[in-house]
């Protein structure tokens, strides 16, 4: 699965998540730059896409996350094994 294909998917979690449908992602995003996207949504929006692409992170990866780019490329590597 390429990003661009996993960016999209991690939207629609977005969306789904903090029931907003004007949300448009880019590599570049951060939760400043998304209503609703504060510390227990972060959490709710981690278990989602742990769930949805079957993997966990570590809290450390997490916490290293700068940007929306940043979650979705550490997707990416977990799944090319």
């Amino acid at each position: 699965m390429d990003f661009n294909n996993i960016i999209k998917q991690v939207n629609d979690i977005f969306i789904d998540v903090l029931d907003n449908e004007d949300i448009k992602l880019t590599p570049e995003t951060t939760a400043a730059d998304v209503e609703d996207w504060d510390s227990l949504n972060h959490i709710q929006l981690v278990v989602a896409i742990e769930k949805h692409f079957k993997m966990r992170f570590t809290t450390a990866e997490i916490n290293g996350w700068k940007n929306v780019g940043e979650m979705c490329v550490a997707i990416e590597n977990r799944l090319k094994g």
